[in-house]
């Protein structure tokens, strides 16, 4: 589902349905018939500054999408949420952990893709901190937050997204990091 303005931008192929993520009868009517809903709305290059976006885009879009999912017998939802606890971003950290727990409420069989910082086309600048990161999994004190916190490439987080979909969950899962990394062969 994506906004009229946004039709063009997908590739060729797509099953496009035009709706609004704010709007439960624009997810209801998509999802009718679908086992599982896969939500990936949120507010554009998150940063501290879109704090209040955080609340009445990504938040507020996944309690929409869960009534529908509800009303519309989905029997599992991929959300792709972030790593936590975090140093930065509290808004959105919280929004997101709000949104799952939004989305658990459902009663519906959930999966939860938590990655940190996922590196791809237009996002490719902490590769080049990428060496303090291999220095921070090397040292004890620092280990397991280098892990929870680790880069992803987009193509692992397709790949996690497609064995969440291929493998719907039975109750509320969560991957983190470190998780992402083993199911996507990162």
């Amino acid at each position: 589902m994506v906004r009229a303005a946004s039709r063009r931008s997908l590739p060729a192929g797509c099953e496009v349905v035009t709706g609004d993520a704010l709007d439960e009868s624009s997810f209801t009517s998509a999802a009718e018939g679908r086992d599982t809903l896969v939500h990936l709305v949120g507010v554009a290059h998150p940063s501290p500054s879109k704090a209040a976006l955080f609340d009445s885009v990504d938040l507020a879009s996944a309690r929409v999408a869960a009534r529908a999912a509800m009303a519309a017998d989905v029997r599992h939802i991929v959300y792709v949420s972030v790593a936590r606890p975090a140093p930065v971003m509290h808004a959105y950290v919280q929004a997101r952990h709000r949104a799952e727990q939004a989305f658990s409420a459902s009663a519906i069989p959930c999966t939860f893709l938590q990655p940190w910082y996922v590196v791809g086309p237009g996002h490719y600048w902490p590769l080049a901190i990428l060496p303090l990161y291999k220095v921070f999994e090397l040292l004890p004190a620092t280990r397991a937050t280098a892990h929870r916190l680790g880069l992803l490439s987009i193509e692992t987080l397709l790949r996690c997204l497609i064995y969440a979909i291929e493998t719907p969950a039975r109750e509320v899962r969560s991957w983190d990091v470190p998780t992402l990394r083993r199911i996507g062969c990162d």
